[in-house]
């Protein structure tokens, strides 16, 4: 395909599609946008889906393991529990989708970037947000040790309960965050981070000061 050219858009089978639907259309067009297709538990492993577009489309319980995703592109799918252990997802970007209890383990994400997306209880360990533009990203419960938020702006984002061991917030913008309930023993976590005035008297409150 011509680099640039509007992708091969199939139409969706009836009823669910199962990996071989999806692997004929790849094998016939190369990298394609699918629409409203329903994918749901179905095993899309190790399938080459680099530059594919998925739109509206429902893939509960899907398995894309070890698949490669590089400049792939979610816009407002259901990925409600999906494993992605060992996928490529190079410069992948993914809108306005559901990814509750989602697992991304040991995948390679350099350039993968999230918008407006609900990620609560997903697991993203180790996953680099560095210098990112995080808007609206619901991330209540998620597994973020390790992450890399150095730089990152993260605007109407919900960390409430996130487990945040190791994660490093240098320089990050966390004004437009929420937080949850900060104690003392939250600080440290968020060292170099800039916070709002009504955060760091959440702090003061946490050391048993009375902030007027």
């Amino acid at each position: 395909m011509t680099r640039g050219a509007p992708l091969f858009e199939p139409s969706p089978p009836q009823g669910r599609a199962d990996r071989a639907a999806l692997t004929q259309v790849l094998e016939a067009h190369g990298a394609a946008r699918f629409v409203a297709w329903d994918l749901g538990e179905a095993d899309l492993s190790d399938l080459d889906l680099a530059g594919c577009v998925f739109a509206r489309c429902r893939a509960g319980h899907a398995s894309f393991a070890s698949a490669d995703l590089t400049e792939a592109r979610f816009e407002a799918c259901d990925l409600n529990n999906t494993a992605w252990r060992g996928a490529r997802l190079a410069a992948a970007h993914l809108v306005d989708c559901k990814l509750t209890g989602a697992q991304f383990r040991e995948v390679s994400a350099l350039g993968l970037t999230f918008a407006r997306c609900l990620l609560v209880n997903a697991y993203l360990r180790g996953v680099s947000f560095r210098k990112a533009e995080c808007e609206a990203l619901d991330l209540q419960g998620a597994d973020l040790a390790g992450c890399d938020f150095r730089e990152a702006v993260l605007s109407d984002c919900n960390l409430r309960d996130a487990h945040l061991t190791d994660a490093r917030f240098e320089a990050a913008d966390l004004r437009g965050a929420d937080l949850g309930d900060l104690r003392l023993s939250d600080a440290a976590r968020f060292r170099g981070a800039f916070i709002s005035k009504a955060q760091a008297a959440q702090l003061l409150i946490g050391l048993g000061l009375k902030v007027v």
